[in-house]
């Protein structure tokens, strides 16, 4: 449990007694590849913090196509936000893309801790904002920068994963068919 309190002592100082308590409102599971911690249509109960392996969100279109959305790795968060804060049926599915240890924390105890501890408030709205920012610049890359660029930012931001997820996931995520990224791959090689 030290790696998620050294992910909120980023951003707010919990007394011993606040991280007690925090602590006692979390669960943790270990996950085998491949499972789903969320499937598109139901409701977000829960947030995820990974303490190891990977996570990736992503939906299904109607002609079943995968579309990834995020991933998280060690000491990163994951929900389907829209769901989570809405309460209502989700787009998403959450899956274990390598054995995982993922500790997740409730809708229901999250509140909880609001009114027992507000700074824990504050530590959420960071991350949510954070997430904000990131989502709306993914955005702006993937309507404005070449492919190349995208891939660049991509590999910046989740160096580790690039030899541990599925070509066609990295590709997925920024936007580009498996093809397209092969030979984009081979080409970036060749440089």
């Amino acid at each position: 449990m030290a790696l998620i309190l050294e992910n909120i002592a980023k951003h707010v100082s919990l007394t011993s007694e606040e991280q007690a308590l925090f602590l006692s409102k979390l669960e943790t599971h270990t996950y085998k590849a491949k499972t789903l911690l969320l499937n598109a249509g139901e409701v977000c109960k829960h947030s995820y913090f990974v303490n190891s392996g990977i996570l990736r969100s992503f939906n299904i279109n109607d002609n079943i196509v995968e579309h990834v959305l995020s991933f998280a790795c060690e000491g990163w968060w994951m929900s389907d936000m829209y769901s989570y804060f809405s309460q209502k049926p989700g787009q998403l599915f959450i899956e274990v893309l390598e054995e995982a240890e993922v500790v997740s924390l409730s809708k229901e105890n999250q509140e909880q801790l609001y009114l027992e501890i507000p700074k824990l408030e504050r530590f959420f709205r960071i991350l949510i904002e954070n997430s904000l920012v990131a989502n709306q610049q993914r955005l702006m890359d993937n309507l404005s920068l070449p492919a190349e660029e995208r891939f660049e930012k991509f590999t910046k931001k989740y160096g580790t994963l690039v030899h541990k997820v599925p070509q066609k996931q990295i590709a997925s995520f920024i936007g580009v068919t498996p093809e397209f990224f092969s030979k984009m791959k081979a080409r970036l090689l060749k440089k």
